[in-house]
């Protein structure tokens, strides 16, 4: 038990940087935030949350080793990742304003969110490197796999919320509609940027 307690600084450290930079998932929020307020945006920021917890365990319980069996089905995983950004990064940029959103205009739902953890490369680059990094050997590798994946996902969401904030709060400065679609063509441009980083 001693050996999961010394984890906890690092730990704490890792997922506190890691969920906090810029990446798609934060990305995406802040675009939310702008486009639909704080409160609609809640069942985004939770299926990131939750998706990620339910990746890490994924990796954490075998995907790892299916992909270190498989390398192609990640290298799959990460084209269709891609293509995904590049989509959401062209519906971030073609947003509505704020004025003229429909019923049909909704963000990102709680499912949505959770299925695309499994396909951002960030998100399963930092499954990967907690699972090898932070998990023990031996008896306490299932433990210190739970202790992790709640670590992760208590910092996870707070992070999450601060990019959702963050949008909320630059909505009412965005209300011109030629402000709100530079606006959402930056992010959009943030977005698609992301894409090549993978690739680098």
């Amino acid at each position: 038990m001693n050996e999961i307690e010394i984890l906890w600084l690092p730990l704490v450290t890792f997922a506190l940087s890691s969920s906090i930079t810029p990446g798609p998932n934060n990305i995406m929020l802040a675009a939310s935030g702008v486009n639909y307020g704080f409160t609609r945006s809640i069942p985004h920021m939770l299926g990131v949350s939750i998706g990620f917890f339910i990746l890490f365990l994924g990796v954490a319980f075998g995907l790892g080793s299916v992909f270190e069996r498989y390398p192609q089905l990640q290298t799959g995983l990460k084209y269709i990742g891609s293509m995904y950004l590049l989509w959401l990064a062209w519906k971030i940029a073609t947003a509505a304003s704020v004025s003229e959103q429909a019923d049909s205009k909704r963000p990102m739902t709680f499912l949505q969110a959770i299925s695309f953890q499994f396909v951002n490369v960030k998100a399963l680059m930092m499954a990967i490197s907690s699972a090898v990094v932070f998990t023990l050997p031996g008896d306490n590798y299932t433990l210190s796999v739970l202790l992790v994946g709640v670590i992760f996902s208590l910092i996870n969401l707070p992070c999450c919320s601060v990019w959702v904030v963050f949008g909320s709060g630059l909505r009412r400065f965005l209300k011109n509609e030629q402000s709100l679609r530079a606006f959402n063509w930056s992010l959009a441009s943030l977005t698609a940027a992301s894409v090549a980083l993978f690739y680098v």
